[in-house]
């Protein structure tokens, strides 16, 4: 037995005396802050049996060991549904960055940040991503909320928007417009930001599917030290683009985060079509079909990226195109499962968990869509990026941001 199938077993093993009090089944009709208050509890246990961090550096408070070894715990932990959701955006982006560059200038951060990754780790403290705003859409340089220089620090004013759990976080990491004199990319630059601090207003948004975990978040003149600078002056892009390369392979499993396939094979089985079992359809066996080949694929990029970056090297765009065709056949197979049901298909549960339940799966995959990059911005990384073609026109492209019609 290799040490990975030995970590694997006692992972499970693990999971297994975890589950009767954290796992799906014993939190079902569960209210989201009861749910928070057992994720904060699991997130502490997780730490100190050794589950989180599993893959970062053992002096900043991870466990260190291979990504192979988080590949392999992540796939059996999300088969229980631990209460998770919560810190999911926080550890996978906001966190990592932080360990990259919340040290700015001055190394004497280190032991606040390994403070805030640790606290992190074991739910005792959640980060925000604030990147998308109101008029911004995708384009992530056309940002306005703007930090002024004030003394020794820096006022921010603007609004966020989409920000997953702001509500219940205590840091956010933000990018902001500092110089609108030069062009939209170069006048950025990249802060964390407290979420308590005065003048920071979080509002939830309520979504299609019923709940609220994305927010609208709006800065009126909120204290900024410059400490809490993470990139140079006017280079907040480039860490911006350091985070949504990470994004674009967090923001999705193969299965978009929606049923696994599974579970469309067994709703199948129990239903007819046109006088037969609907299985023997020679239509839904090749949709089956098509989405096992694709499912793989698109794991097969993900180990890739992993084991790129497991040798030191950065991972590429292929994640745009992992995001892209994940949650867009996660949208299509979930339609196909309504339809194949009839009538039956239009019953929603409000309560519904996203991966058993193809009315709310279909319902929240347009969201899915939007989050992380748009389908438009993805397929312009693909085709600019992977396929090498030209650039679109830029009618902004070497002009100064405040010059920009409006």
């Amino acid at each position: 037995m290799s040490d990975l199938d030995a970590y694997r077993d006692q992972a499970r093993a693990w999971l297994d005396t975890m589950a009767p009090k954290y796992g799906r089944d014993a939190r079902r009709g569960m209210s989201e802050v009861d749910s928070l208050a057992m994720g904060r509890e699991f997130q502490a246990l997780k730490y100190e049996a050794g589950y989180a961090g599993i893959n970062w550096p053992k002096e900043i408070g991870g466990q260190g060991l291979t990504h192979l070894h988080k590949i392999t715990y992540d796939g059996l932990e999300m088969n229980y549904g631990m209460p998770t959701v919560f810190f999911g955006i926080s550890l996978g982006m906001p966190v990592p960055i932080l360990m990259r560059f919340g040290m700015g200038e001055n190394k004497e951060h280190f032991p606040w940040v390994k403070e805030r990754v640790i606290k992190a780790l074991r739910g005792e403290e959640i980060w925000c991503q604030l990147f998308s705003e109101p008029a911004g859409g995708s384009d992530l340089a056309g940002l306005r909320t703007k930090a002024e220089p004030d003394g020794n620090g820096w006022r921010m004013t603007g609004q966020k928007i989409w920000t997953s759990w702001a509500q219940y976080c205590d840091y956010g990491v933000i990018v902001v417009r500092t110089d609108p004199n030069v062009e939209k990319h170069k006048g950025l630059t990249y802060f964390w930001v407290d979420m308590k601090a005065k003048g920071v207003d979080v509002r939830p948004i309520k979504l299609a599917g019923g709940d609220s975990h994305v927010n609208e978040v709006f800065f009126d003149d909120v204290r900024l030290e410059d400490s809490q600078r993470m990139s140079p002056v006017g280079g907040g892009f480039g860490v911006a683009l350091a985070t949504l390369m990470i994004e674009r392979y967090i923001a999705t499993d193969s299965g978009g985060f929606g049923p696994h396939l599974d579970v469309f094979t067994d709703l199948v089985k129990g239903l007819d079509l046109n006088g037969q079992p609907a299985l023997k359809d020679a239509r839904v066996r090749q949709q089956i079909a098509r989405n096992h080949a694709m499912r793989a694929g698109l794991d097969s990029i993900t180990s890739r990226a992993f084991q790129m970056l497991q040798a030191g090297m950065e991972p590429g765009p292929e994640g745009s195109l992992q995001k892209l065709v994940a949650v867009r056949s996660r949208q299509k197979l979930s339609e196909l499962a309504m339809d194949l049901q009839g009538n039956l298909g239009l019953h929603f549960d409000p309560h519904a968990y996203v991966k058993e339940d193809w009315g709310a799966s279909w319902l929240n995959a347009p969201t899915g869509r939007i989050a992380g990059g748009s389908d438009e911005v993805l397929l312009n990384t693909i085709a600019e990026r992977i396929l090498g073609l030209p650039q679109d026109h830029r009618p902004d492209k070497g002009v100064a941001f405040n010059q920009i019609p409006a």
